[in-house]
């Protein structure tokens, strides 16, 4: 389905909410590193060929030695140090990847709970449009409010998503995306409204509710749950 496809693992945030002096992405979910998971799935995956982790500076002996290395990762090429936001993070792993990459995924290393069939969506997606994200509906009424929090506006939630990741584009658009974005210094909420804003359309397909991101200890909860279940 795809040539050269390649992925990026944004995995360099502190995840103050979490409340502990480990990282997010090296918490332990089920006696495991939450990286694992995200690593565990794209590393099974056939269409998968390169793997790049961005994580801090400070991790980097750690992600190398203690993850890595134990679960024998083969697709990862390289771990490399972040930047001081995820965006610099992203685009410093985008950069190292191999300049015949066709697709590029970009991916939350603290959402461990991925679909096969949500990334074979976005492949699909990303193929034809040239950027596809994964977008859930709200289950709740979606309100907007003003300055003052009084309500503004009652949305129509058939047409307000989360988005999650993985991200996939075509990589050459994305880096074209990011280099716009530089020499503008336009910073953006995630790799999608780059994408939006100097590229074009994004594509947007049915996600998945359980594909959360660890942000709070709550979410390791759920996360455990989710895996039992």
């Amino acid at each position: 389905m795809a040539n050269n496809l390649r992925v990026v693992i944004a995995a360099a945030g502190k995840g103050s909410r979490m409340k502990s002096t480990t990282n997010k992405q090296y918490m332990l979910l089920n006696s495991r590193p939450v990286l694992t998971y995200s690593l565990d799935f794209f590393e099974k995956l056939e269409v998968v060929n390169e793997i790049v982790i961005v994580t801090s500076e400070q991790e980097l002996n750690y992600c190398e030695s203690e993850i890595v290395k134990p679960y024998k990762y083969k697709k990862v090429a390289a771990v490399i140090p972040g930047g001081k936001e995820r965006q610099d993070s992203v685009w410093a792993g985008l950069q190292k990847l191999s300049s015949d990459t066709d697709l590029v995924a970009v991916h939350d290393g603290a959402r461990p709970l991925l679909s096969v069939k949500v990334f074979y969506r976005l492949l699909e997606g990303a193929q034809e449009w040239g950027a596809a994200v994964p977008g859930i509906t709200s289950k709740d009424t979606i309100k907007a409010v003003d300055r003052d929090d009084f309500v503004r506006q009652t949305l129509d939630r058939t047409n307000v998503y989360a988005i999650q990741t993985p991200q996939v584009f075509k990589y050459e658009e994305l880096m074209e995306a990011y280099r716009q974005s530089y020499e503008e210094n336009f910073r953006g909420t995630d790799d999608a409204s780059l994408f939006e804003y100097f590229i074009g359309r994004v594509k947007v397909v049915e996600g998945d509710y359980n594909n959360i991101k660890i942000t709070t200890p709550e979410d390791m909860l759920i996360a455990e749950a989710l895996l039992k279940g």
